[in-house]
């Protein structure tokens, strides 16, 4: 928000300006001073400071203030660090949204295009030649993982989910070049991951990193022309607070993977098994296909 906001400055008139460098200076103190006061700080006039709000594209200075509230604060500890301990419901909903929503943006707007798309050759490459994906992750990441396998699953591709960390060392062992080894970590500091990695690069297999760019993990994965960094940056202190954002940003990707994989695959391989899928979850499901017919057919079915 406050990165949107000091990029619109040239774009304002010269009044508003002085609202926008007043906030950019304290952004905590304006979320909580009246507009008396804020007009004062600024040398405007108190409808010079609504303004300034709608021309950055809030309904008005009540709408601006929750927003910024929700952008500049710590937080509780531990729970979230948008919300404060005192948040209504109402509140709870606009925050945690508005968290999650930014840090979605922010990453469309930083994702390096070009290591996506190494990650999505080196997948598809994979898929086509039977090779084993492997996808490893521990606590959040770990389930993660899990719903990195079942996309992938849903496209054919035999992969696996690993969070066991002896599992994941065996695992490792037994990959091979042409395999590929996803690993998702938010903090990237978990050694059992970092063994995984390494293990993963003397045996030839690449290694697809989600971590935050800095971390142990993410320097690891750029020790090989065959490891790929996907860096999923947040403001979420991971020693403090649940891992909210950065579950959503991984999710996030792995979406991403799964979509480029399944347009490399190609359509005409998996538009007929996808269509035989979802035709037999429907039959599975009460009123479904097969249980009309088997109730029309056969009275006595239950």
């Amino acid at each position: 928000m406050l990165d949107r906001i000091r990029a619109s400055i040239p774009a304002l008139p010269p009044a508003e300006q002085r609202v926008a460098k007043l906030l950019l200076a304290d952004p905590r103190s304006f979320a909580t001073l009246p507009v008396v006061e804020l007009a004062e700080r600024a040398h405007v006039s108190k409808p010079t400071v609504v303004r300034f709000c709608r021309s950055v594209g809030y309904d008005g200075l009540a709408d601006f203030k929750l927003k910024l509230a929700g952008s500049v604060n710590e937080g509780v500890p531990f729970v979230h660090r948008s919300v404060d301990d005192d948040d209504k419901a109402g509140d709870i909903v606009v925050k945690v949204i508005d968290n999650a929503v930014a840090a979605m943006l922010r990453y469309r707007n930083a994702a390096a295009h070009q290591s996506v798309e190494r990650a999505i050759v080196a997948l598809a490459e994979a898929c086509r030649a039977g090779r084993r994906i492997e996808f490893y992750g521990v606590g959040n990441s770990g389930i993660v993982a899990q719903d990195a396998q079942h996309k992938f699953f849903r496209l054919g591709v035999s992969a696996a989910a690993v969070s066991d960390g002896h599992v994941q060392v065996m695992s490792a062992t037994m990959l091979k070049p042409g395999d590929c080894a996803v690993i998702i970590s938010n903090s990237g500091r978990s050694r059992d991951l970092l063994d995984v990695a390494d293990i993963a690069r003397r045996r030839g297999a690449t290694v697809i990193a989600i971590t935050a760019s800095g971390s142990p993990l993410a320097k690891e994965a750029q020790n090989g022309a065959h490891h790929i960094l996907l860096a999923a940056d947040h403001p979420e202190d991971a020693d403090r607070y649940s891992p909210m954002v950065s579950r959503l940003l991984h999710l996030l990707i792995i979406d991403i993977l799964t979509t480029g994989v399944a347009l490399r695959l190609g359509s005409a391989q998996l538009r007929p098994m996808l269509q035989s899928i979802k035709k037999n979850l429907r039959e599975r499901r009460y009123g479904g296909a097969r249980s009309d017919q088997d109730s029309d057919s056969n009275p006595s079915t239950p």
